[in-house]
Protein backbone atom coordinates (compact mmCIF):
# COMPACT_ATOMS: atom_id res chain seq x y z
CA UNK A 1 0.00 0.00 0.00
CA UNK A 2 1.25 3.50 -0.78
CA UNK A 3 -0.01 6.87 0.35
CA UNK A 4 -1.92 7.04 -2.94
CA UNK A 5 -3.97 4.07 -1.73
CA UNK A 6 -5.07 5.98 1.39
CA UNK A 7 -8.18 7.87 0.38
CA UNK A 8 -11.39 9.18 1.82
CA UNK A 9 -14.73 9.79 0.11
CA UNK A 10 -17.62 12.01 1.11
CA UNK A 11 -21.06 10.48 1.50
CA UNK A 12 -23.97 12.31 -0.07
CA UNK A 13 -25.45 13.27 3.30
CA UNK A 14 -24.14 16.52 4.87
CA UNK A 15 -22.34 16.21 8.22
CA UNK A 16 -21.82 12.47 7.83
CA UNK A 17 -18.36 10.94 8.15
CA UNK A 18 -16.02 10.22 5.32
CA UNK A 19 -15.20 6.54 5.12
CA UNK A 20 -13.05 3.80 3.58
CA UNK A 21 -9.62 4.75 4.90
CA UNK A 22 -7.65 1.56 5.51
CA UNK A 23 -4.79 1.60 7.98
CA UNK A 24 -3.34 -1.54 6.44
CA UNK A 25 -0.54 -3.72 7.75
CA UNK A 26 2.25 -2.58 10.02
CA UNK A 27 4.81 -2.92 7.21
CA UNK A 28 2.81 -0.93 4.63
CA UNK A 29 4.15 2.46 3.60
CA UNK A 30 2.92 5.16 5.97
CA UNK A 31 0.44 7.56 4.50
CA UNK A 32 -2.11 8.61 7.09
CA UNK A 33 -0.40 11.60 8.77
CA UNK A 34 -2.69 14.62 8.68
CA UNK A 35 -5.97 12.70 8.63
CA UNK A 36 -8.65 13.89 11.07
CA UNK A 37 -10.41 10.91 12.61
CA UNK A 38 -14.09 10.19 13.05
CA UNK A 39 -13.75 6.54 14.07
CA UNK A 40 -11.31 3.67 14.48
CA UNK A 41 -13.03 0.41 13.65
CA UNK A 42 -12.05 -3.08 14.75
CA UNK A 43 -9.14 -2.04 16.96
CA UNK A 44 -8.02 -4.07 20.00
CA UNK A 45 -8.51 -2.26 23.31
CA UNK A 46 -6.16 -2.59 26.30
CA UNK A 47 -8.55 -5.09 27.92
CA UNK A 48 -8.27 -7.40 24.89
CA UNK A 49 -11.69 -6.70 23.40
CA UNK A 50 -12.13 -5.60 19.79
CA UNK A 51 -13.96 -2.28 19.62
CA UNK A 52 -14.97 0.66 17.49
CA UNK A 53 -13.74 3.98 18.90
CA UNK A 54 -15.61 7.14 17.89
CA UNK A 55 -13.96 10.55 18.10
CA UNK A 56 -15.47 14.02 18.26
CA UNK A 57 -12.70 16.50 17.59
CA UNK A 58 -10.30 16.26 20.55
CA UNK A 59 -12.31 13.75 22.63
CA UNK A 60 -13.42 10.14 22.43
CA UNK A 61 -17.20 10.27 22.16
CA UNK A 62 -18.01 6.55 22.42
CA UNK A 63 -16.50 3.08 22.51
CA UNK A 64 -18.68 0.20 21.30
CA UNK A 65 -18.26 -3.46 20.47
CA UNK A 66 -16.76 -3.83 17.00
CA UNK A 67 -19.30 -3.57 14.16
CA UNK A 68 -22.02 -2.30 16.49
CA UNK A 69 -24.15 0.52 15.07
CA UNK A 70 -22.75 4.03 15.70
CA UNK A 71 -24.13 5.46 18.97
CA UNK A 72 -26.95 7.94 18.85
CA UNK A 73 -26.02 11.58 19.44
CA UNK A 74 -25.97 12.46 23.11
CA UNK A 75 -25.53 8.95 24.53
CA UNK A 76 -23.00 6.16 24.57
CA UNK A 77 -22.72 2.75 26.13
CA UNK A 78 -23.19 3.01 29.86
CA UNK A 79 -24.99 6.35 29.59
CA UNK A 80 -21.87 8.47 29.13
CA UNK A 81 -22.72 11.87 27.67
CA UNK A 82 -21.18 12.61 24.27
CA UNK A 83 -21.41 15.36 21.66
CA UNK A 84 -24.89 16.58 20.81
CA UNK A 85 -25.73 17.86 17.35
CA UNK A 86 -24.45 16.99 13.87
CA UNK A 87 -21.63 14.48 13.78
CA UNK A 88 -18.26 15.97 12.77
CA UNK A 89 -16.71 15.16 9.44
CA UNK A 90 -13.68 12.92 9.51
CA UNK A 91 -12.25 9.61 8.40
CA UNK A 92 -13.37 6.21 9.58
CA UNK A 93 -10.28 4.00 9.81
CA UNK A 94 -10.37 0.23 9.42
CA UNK A 95 -7.88 -0.63 12.20
CA UNK A 96 -8.19 -4.42 12.33
CA UNK A 97 -4.83 -5.91 13.29
CA UNK A 98 -3.88 -2.94 15.46
CA UNK A 99 -3.90 -2.30 19.23
CA UNK A 100 -4.90 1.06 20.72
CA UNK A 101 -3.21 2.63 23.75
CA UNK A 102 -3.31 6.07 25.37
CA UNK A 103 -0.68 8.38 23.94
CA UNK A 104 2.38 9.05 26.06
CA UNK A 105 3.51 12.31 27.61
CA UNK A 106 7.14 13.28 28.25
CA UNK A 107 6.98 14.93 31.70
CA UNK A 108 10.55 16.19 31.80
CA UNK A 109 12.66 17.13 28.77
CA UNK A 110 15.42 19.64 28.04
CA UNK A 111 14.82 20.61 24.43
CA UNK A 112 17.34 23.46 24.58
CA UNK A 113 20.08 20.88 25.27
CA UNK A 114 18.78 18.07 23.04
CA UNK A 115 21.04 16.51 20.38
CA UNK A 116 24.13 18.46 21.45
CA UNK A 117 26.16 15.40 22.54
CA UNK A 118 28.49 15.40 19.49
CA UNK A 119 29.85 18.77 20.60
CA UNK A 120 31.17 17.72 24.03
CA UNK A 121 33.50 15.18 25.65
CA UNK A 122 31.28 12.49 27.16
CA UNK A 123 33.89 10.56 29.11
CA UNK A 124 33.00 9.96 32.77
CA UNK A 125 30.22 12.52 32.97
CA UNK A 126 28.61 12.88 36.36
CA UNK A 127 26.08 15.62 37.10
CA UNK A 128 28.63 18.29 38.01
CA UNK A 129 30.85 17.74 34.96
CA UNK A 130 27.81 17.62 32.66
CA UNK A 131 26.65 20.98 34.05
CA UNK A 132 30.12 22.43 33.52
CA UNK A 133 30.33 21.17 29.94
CA UNK A 134 26.89 22.49 29.10
CA UNK A 135 27.63 25.95 30.50
CA UNK A 136 30.78 26.15 28.40
CA UNK A 137 28.95 25.00 25.27
CA UNK A 138 25.94 27.26 25.89
CA UNK A 139 28.10 30.36 25.46
CA UNK A 140 28.35 29.57 21.73
CA UNK A 141 24.67 28.68 21.17
CA UNK A 142 22.08 31.08 19.78
CA UNK A 143 18.32 31.05 19.30
CA UNK A 144 18.43 29.48 15.85
CA UNK A 145 20.59 26.62 17.13
CA UNK A 146 18.22 25.90 20.01
CA UNK A 147 15.15 26.14 17.79
CA UNK A 148 16.52 23.74 15.15
CA UNK A 149 17.70 21.07 17.58
CA UNK A 150 14.49 21.32 19.60
CA UNK A 151 12.42 20.96 16.42
CA UNK A 152 14.36 17.84 15.44
CA UNK A 153 13.90 16.39 18.93
CA UNK A 154 10.14 17.01 18.92
CA UNK A 155 9.84 15.05 15.67
CA UNK A 156 11.52 12.10 17.40
CA UNK A 157 9.24 12.31 20.41
CA UNK A 158 6.07 12.50 18.31
CA UNK A 159 7.16 9.66 16.01
CA UNK A 160 7.41 7.41 19.07
CA UNK A 161 3.98 8.25 20.47
CA UNK A 162 4.52 11.28 22.69
CA UNK A 163 1.95 14.03 22.13
CA UNK A 164 2.76 16.26 25.11
CA UNK A 165 6.23 17.41 26.17
CA UNK A 166 7.10 19.42 29.26
CA UNK A 167 10.48 20.97 28.59
CA UNK A 168 12.72 22.87 30.96
CA UNK A 169 14.76 25.72 29.48
CA UNK A 170 17.78 27.35 31.05
CA UNK A 171 17.46 30.95 32.28
CA UNK A 172 21.11 31.65 33.08
CA UNK A 173 22.52 34.45 35.17
CA UNK A 174 24.87 35.73 32.47
CA UNK A 175 24.76 36.42 28.75
CA UNK A 176 21.59 36.44 26.67
CA UNK A 177 19.34 34.81 29.25
CA UNK A 178 16.24 34.80 27.03
CA UNK A 179 17.56 32.92 23.98
CA UNK A 180 16.24 29.54 25.11
CA UNK A 181 12.94 30.96 26.34
CA UNK A 182 12.35 32.74 23.04
CA UNK A 183 13.25 29.70 20.93
CA UNK A 184 11.06 27.24 22.83
CA UNK A 185 8.02 29.49 23.32
CA UNK A 186 8.15 30.15 19.55
CA UNK A 187 8.26 26.41 18.87
CA UNK A 188 5.41 25.80 21.34
CA UNK A 189 3.20 28.35 19.61
CA UNK A 190 4.01 27.09 16.10
CA UNK A 191 3.20 23.48 17.00
CA UNK A 192 -0.03 24.20 18.84
CA UNK A 193 -2.68 21.73 17.71
CA UNK A 194 -0.04 19.22 16.54
CA UNK A 195 1.77 18.60 19.82
CA UNK A 196 1.42 20.19 23.25
CA UNK A 197 4.55 21.84 24.68
CA UNK A 198 4.82 23.18 28.22
CA UNK A 199 7.83 25.43 28.79
CA UNK A 200 9.37 25.60 32.28
CA UNK A 201 11.84 28.35 33.19
CA UNK A 202 14.81 26.50 34.71
CA UNK A 203 16.22 29.08 37.10
CA UNK A 204 19.68 28.86 38.66
CA UNK A 205 20.15 30.10 42.21
CA UNK A 206 22.35 32.95 40.92
CA UNK A 207 19.83 34.07 38.27
CA UNK A 208 18.61 37.50 39.39
CA UNK A 209 14.91 37.75 40.18
CA UNK A 210 14.32 40.48 37.52
CA UNK A 211 15.69 38.09 34.87
CA UNK A 212 13.30 35.37 36.05
CA UNK A 213 10.41 37.81 35.85
CA UNK A 214 11.40 38.73 32.30
CA UNK A 215 11.19 35.04 31.34
CA UNK A 216 7.72 34.93 32.88
CA UNK A 217 6.72 38.01 30.89
CA UNK A 218 7.94 36.33 27.70
CA UNK A 219 5.49 33.48 28.16
CA UNK A 220 6.90 30.49 30.03
CA UNK A 221 4.18 28.20 31.36
CA UNK A 222 5.74 27.14 34.66
CA UNK A 223 8.51 28.05 37.05
CA UNK A 224 11.34 25.64 37.76
CA UNK A 225 14.74 25.52 39.35
CA UNK A 226 17.35 23.40 41.12
CA UNK A 227 17.22 24.22 44.84
CA UNK A 228 19.27 21.14 45.67
CA UNK A 229 22.25 22.76 43.88
CA UNK A 230 21.86 26.12 45.66
CA UNK A 231 24.08 27.16 48.59
CA UNK A 232 20.92 27.21 50.73
CA UNK A 233 18.17 24.98 49.26
CA UNK A 234 15.59 26.28 51.73
CA UNK A 235 16.12 29.91 50.73
CA UNK A 236 16.03 29.10 47.01
CA UNK A 237 12.85 27.04 47.39
CA UNK A 238 11.21 29.99 49.17
CA UNK A 239 12.32 32.44 46.45
CA UNK A 240 10.85 30.29 43.68
CA UNK A 241 7.62 29.71 45.62
CA UNK A 242 7.27 33.48 46.18
CA UNK A 243 7.69 34.14 42.45
CA UNK A 244 5.21 31.43 41.52
CA UNK A 245 2.60 32.78 43.92
CA UNK A 246 3.12 36.32 42.68
CA UNK A 247 2.64 35.33 39.04
CA UNK A 248 0.11 32.51 39.45
CA UNK A 249 2.31 29.75 38.05
CA UNK A 250 2.61 26.04 38.70
CA UNK A 251 6.02 24.81 39.85
CA UNK A 252 8.26 21.95 38.67
CA UNK A 253 11.56 21.70 40.55
CA UNK A 254 14.62 19.52 40.09
CA UNK A 255 14.84 17.88 43.49
CA UNK A 256 17.34 15.59 45.25
CA UNK A 257 19.28 14.66 42.13
CA UNK A 258 21.95 12.89 44.19
CA UNK A 259 22.18 9.47 45.80
CA UNK A 260 24.04 10.66 48.91
CA UNK A 261 21.84 12.03 51.69
CA UNK A 262 22.16 15.45 53.25
CA UNK A 263 23.02 16.11 56.87
CA UNK A 264 20.60 15.64 59.77
CA UNK A 265 17.04 16.84 59.27
CA UNK A 266 17.92 18.15 55.79
CA UNK A 267 18.63 14.70 54.37
CA UNK A 268 16.23 15.21 51.43
CA UNK A 269 15.12 18.48 49.86
CA UNK A 270 11.69 17.16 48.89
CA UNK A 271 10.76 17.23 52.58
CA UNK A 272 11.57 20.94 52.72
CA UNK A 273 9.52 21.53 49.55
CA UNK A 274 6.52 19.67 50.98
CA UNK A 275 6.75 21.57 54.28
CA UNK A 276 6.79 24.93 52.49
CA UNK A 277 3.83 23.96 50.31
CA UNK A 278 1.82 22.97 53.38
CA UNK A 279 2.84 26.03 55.40
CA UNK A 280 1.90 28.41 52.59
CA UNK A 281 -1.31 26.69 51.61
CA UNK A 282 0.17 26.84 48.10
CA UNK A 283 -2.67 26.93 45.58
CA UNK A 284 -0.77 25.84 42.46
CA UNK A 285 0.34 22.44 41.21
CA UNK A 286 3.81 21.38 42.41
CA UNK A 287 5.97 18.67 40.87
CA UNK A 288 9.27 17.30 42.17
CA UNK A 289 11.43 15.78 39.44
CA UNK A 290 14.26 13.24 39.87
CA UNK A 291 13.93 12.61 43.65
CA UNK A 292 16.85 10.18 43.47
CA UNK A 293 17.69 10.51 47.17
CA UNK A 294 14.40 8.86 48.10
CA UNK A 295 15.97 5.58 47.01
CA UNK A 296 18.69 6.01 49.66
CA UNK A 297 16.44 6.61 52.67
CA UNK A 298 15.97 3.93 55.34
CA UNK A 299 12.40 2.57 55.49
CA UNK A 300 11.23 4.54 58.54
CA UNK A 301 12.44 7.89 57.23
CA UNK A 302 11.15 7.12 53.73
CA UNK A 303 7.67 6.46 55.10
CA UNK A 304 7.65 9.77 56.99
CA UNK A 305 8.88 11.79 54.00
CA UNK A 306 6.42 10.23 51.57
CA UNK A 307 3.53 10.84 53.94
CA UNK A 308 4.56 14.51 53.98
CA UNK A 309 4.70 14.51 50.17
CA UNK A 310 1.26 12.91 49.99
CA UNK A 311 -0.26 15.50 52.34
CA UNK A 312 1.27 18.35 50.33
CA UNK A 313 -0.21 16.95 47.09
CA UNK A 314 3.09 16.84 45.22
CA UNK A 315 3.57 14.84 42.05
CA UNK A 316 6.83 12.97 41.44
CA UNK A 317 8.67 12.45 38.14
CA UNK A 318 11.22 9.65 37.88
CA UNK A 319 13.77 9.79 35.06
CA UNK A 320 15.53 6.42 34.94
CA UNK A 321 17.48 6.74 31.70
CA UNK A 322 19.41 9.89 32.60
CA UNK A 323 19.72 9.28 36.35
CA UNK A 324 21.02 5.76 35.88
CA UNK A 325 23.67 7.32 33.63
CA UNK A 326 24.63 10.24 35.90
CA UNK A 327 24.38 8.98 39.47
CA UNK A 328 26.47 6.48 41.41
CA UNK A 329 29.71 6.95 39.46
CA UNK A 330 31.76 7.86 42.53
CA UNK A 331 30.52 5.06 44.80
CA UNK A 332 33.37 2.78 46.01
CA UNK A 333 30.96 -0.16 46.22
CA UNK A 334 27.51 -1.00 44.88
CA UNK A 335 25.12 1.81 45.81
CA UNK A 336 21.70 3.18 44.86
CA UNK A 337 21.92 4.37 41.27
CA UNK A 338 19.26 6.72 39.99
CA UNK A 339 15.73 5.71 40.98
CA UNK A 340 13.48 6.89 43.80
CA UNK A 341 11.51 4.40 45.90
CA UNK A 342 8.95 3.69 43.18
CA UNK A 343 7.01 0.94 44.95
CA UNK A 344 6.55 3.00 48.13
CA UNK A 345 5.45 6.03 46.06
CA UNK A 346 2.79 4.02 44.23
CA UNK A 347 1.61 2.25 47.37
CA UNK A 348 0.82 5.63 48.97
CA UNK A 349 -1.10 6.80 45.91
CA UNK A 350 1.30 9.66 45.16
CA UNK A 351 0.99 10.70 41.50
CA UNK A 352 3.94 9.26 39.57
CA UNK A 353 5.17 10.09 36.09
CA UNK A 354 8.20 8.75 34.25
CA UNK A 355 10.18 10.24 31.40
CA UNK A 356 13.45 10.28 29.55
CA UNK A 357 14.87 13.64 30.69
CA UNK A 358 17.89 14.47 28.53
CA UNK A 359 18.26 13.37 24.92
CA UNK A 360 21.75 12.94 23.48
CA UNK A 361 23.40 15.81 25.33
CA UNK A 362 26.09 16.15 28.04
CA UNK A 363 23.71 14.70 30.63
CA UNK A 364 22.78 11.62 28.60
CA UNK A 365 24.59 10.63 25.40
CA UNK A 366 21.91 8.14 24.33
CA UNK A 367 18.14 7.77 24.45
CA UNK A 368 15.54 7.33 21.72
CA UNK A 369 12.88 9.88 22.75
CA UNK A 370 10.77 6.76 23.19
CA UNK A 371 8.34 6.21 26.08
CA UNK A 372 8.73 2.46 25.72
CA UNK A 373 12.45 2.76 26.45
CA UNK A 374 11.37 4.30 29.75
CA UNK A 375 8.82 1.57 30.44
CA UNK A 376 11.42 -1.12 29.84
CA UNK A 377 13.72 0.43 32.45
CA UNK A 378 10.86 0.87 34.92
CA UNK A 379 10.18 -2.86 34.70
CA UNK A 380 13.78 -4.07 34.77
CA UNK A 381 15.42 -1.55 37.10
CA UNK A 382 12.38 -0.22 38.97
CA UNK A 383 10.54 -3.55 39.40
CA UNK A 384 7.19 -2.15 38.28
CA UNK A 385 4.67 -4.34 36.52
CA UNK A 386 4.17 -3.71 32.78
CA UNK A 387 0.78 -2.10 33.50
CA UNK A 388 2.29 0.21 36.14
CA UNK A 389 5.12 1.15 33.78
CA UNK A 390 2.67 1.98 30.98
CA UNK A 391 0.60 4.12 33.35
CA UNK A 392 3.68 6.09 34.42
CA UNK A 393 4.29 7.31 30.85
CA UNK A 394 0.62 7.76 29.87
CA UNK A 395 -2.18 8.31 32.39
CA UNK A 396 0.12 9.00 35.33
CA UNK A 397 2.25 11.42 33.33
CA UNK A 398 -0.78 13.42 32.26
CA UNK A 399 -2.08 13.54 35.84
CA UNK A 400 1.22 14.96 37.06
CA UNK A 401 1.24 17.50 34.20
CA UNK A 402 -2.32 18.61 34.95
CA UNK A 403 -3.71 17.50 31.58
CA UNK A 404 -7.13 16.03 30.71
CA UNK A 405 -7.14 12.25 31.24
CA UNK A 406 -6.38 9.79 28.48
CA UNK A 407 -7.79 6.31 28.13
CA UNK A 408 -9.95 4.26 25.80
CA UNK A 409 -13.21 5.55 27.24
CA UNK A 410 -15.85 8.10 26.29
CA UNK A 411 -14.88 11.57 27.43
CA UNK A 412 -11.11 10.96 27.38
CA UNK A 413 -8.77 13.09 25.31
CA UNK A 414 -8.28 11.75 21.79
CA UNK A 415 -4.53 11.33 22.20
CA UNK A 416 -3.72 7.77 21.16
CA UNK A 417 -1.07 5.37 19.90
CA UNK A 418 -1.85 2.55 17.47
CA UNK A 419 0.64 -0.33 17.41
CA UNK A 420 0.50 -3.76 15.79
CA UNK A 421 -1.81 -6.11 17.69
CA UNK A 422 0.79 -8.02 19.66
CA UNK A 423 1.53 -8.85 23.28
CA UNK A 424 1.72 -5.78 25.55
CA UNK A 425 5.10 -6.97 26.82
CA UNK A 426 6.51 -6.72 23.29
CA UNK A 427 5.09 -3.22 22.97
CA UNK A 428 6.60 -1.97 26.25
CA UNK A 429 9.95 -3.53 25.35
CA UNK A 430 9.97 -1.42 22.18
CA UNK A 431 9.64 -4.46 19.91
CA UNK A 432 6.98 -3.06 17.59
CA UNK A 433 7.65 -2.11 13.99
CA UNK A 434 4.96 0.52 13.55
CA UNK A 435 3.26 3.33 15.43
CA UNK A 436 0.44 5.60 14.36
CA UNK A 437 0.13 8.60 16.69
CA UNK A 438 -3.03 10.66 17.23
CA UNK A 439 -3.18 14.08 18.94
CA UNK A 440 -6.52 15.82 19.48
CA UNK A 441 -8.20 13.47 17.00
CA UNK A 442 -5.68 14.04 14.20
CA UNK A 443 -2.99 11.61 13.03
CA UNK A 444 0.28 13.48 13.55
CA UNK A 445 2.75 10.66 12.85
CA UNK A 446 2.71 7.36 10.98
CA UNK A 447 5.92 5.36 11.28
CA UNK A 448 6.43 1.81 9.98
CA UNK A 449 9.34 -0.51 9.36
CA UNK A 450 9.59 -3.17 6.68
CA UNK A 451 12.00 -6.03 7.47
CA UNK A 452 13.68 -8.40 5.05
CA UNK A 453 15.46 -11.32 6.75
CA UNK A 454 17.05 -14.46 5.28
CA UNK A 455 18.04 -17.19 7.75
CA UNK A 456 17.49 -20.13 5.39
CA UNK A 457 20.89 -20.32 3.72
CA UNK A 458 23.31 -23.16 4.59
CA UNK A 459 26.55 -21.43 3.54
CA UNK A 460 27.95 -17.92 3.93
CA UNK A 461 27.06 -15.57 1.10
CA UNK A 462 30.25 -14.13 -0.38
CA UNK A 463 28.54 -12.03 -3.04
CA UNK A 464 29.03 -8.27 -3.14
CA UNK A 465 26.27 -6.31 -1.37
CA UNK A 466 23.49 -4.99 -3.56
CA UNK A 467 23.28 -1.22 -3.82
CA UNK A 468 19.74 0.07 -3.34
CA UNK A 469 18.95 3.51 -4.69
CA UNK A 470 17.46 5.88 -2.12
CA UNK A 471 17.16 9.58 -1.50
CA UNK A 472 17.33 8.99 2.24
CA UNK A 473 20.37 8.76 4.52
CA UNK A 474 22.25 5.48 4.25
CA UNK A 475 24.39 3.21 6.38
CA UNK A 476 26.82 1.46 4.09
CA UNK A 477 24.75 0.68 1.01
CA UNK A 478 21.42 0.07 2.72
CA UNK A 479 18.96 2.98 3.08
CA UNK A 480 17.79 3.43 6.65
CA UNK A 481 14.98 5.96 6.55
CA UNK A 482 13.41 8.90 4.81
CA UNK A 483 11.37 11.70 6.26
CA UNK A 484 8.73 13.90 4.70
CA UNK A 485 6.30 16.34 6.24
CA UNK A 486 4.43 14.93 9.21
CA UNK A 487 5.46 11.32 8.73
CA UNK A 488 8.56 9.21 9.10
CA UNK A 489 8.99 6.09 7.03
CA UNK A 490 11.61 3.68 8.38
CA UNK A 491 12.52 1.14 5.71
Amino acid sequence: MTSADIRTTHTSTPNRPRTATILGRSDDAPGTAGIVLRALRGVRAPDGSVVDVYLDRDRISAVTAASAPPPADGAAAGGTHVHEGPRPLGAEIDAHGWRILPAAAEPHAHLDKALSAPRVDLRQNDLESAISQWRELYASIDRADIYQRASDAVRRYVTHGITTIRTHVDVPAAGDAMRGVDALTRLRDELRGRVTLQVVALVASDTPTPVVEEAIERGVDLLGGCPHLAPDPRVETARLADLAERHGLDVDLHTDEQVSLGEGAHDVDIAELAEQVLARGFAHRVVASHCVRLGSLPPERLAAVLELVRRAGLGIVTLPITNLYLQGRDAPQPAPRGLPALRAILDLGIPLAAGGDNLRDPFNPVGRADPFETTSLLVTAGHLTPAEALAAVTTGARTVLGLPPVGIDAGCAADLILVPDTDLGDVLAGQVDARVVVHAGRIVADSRMARSIDLTGTAPNTAEPTVIDSTGPTVGTVPMYSESGGERHVR
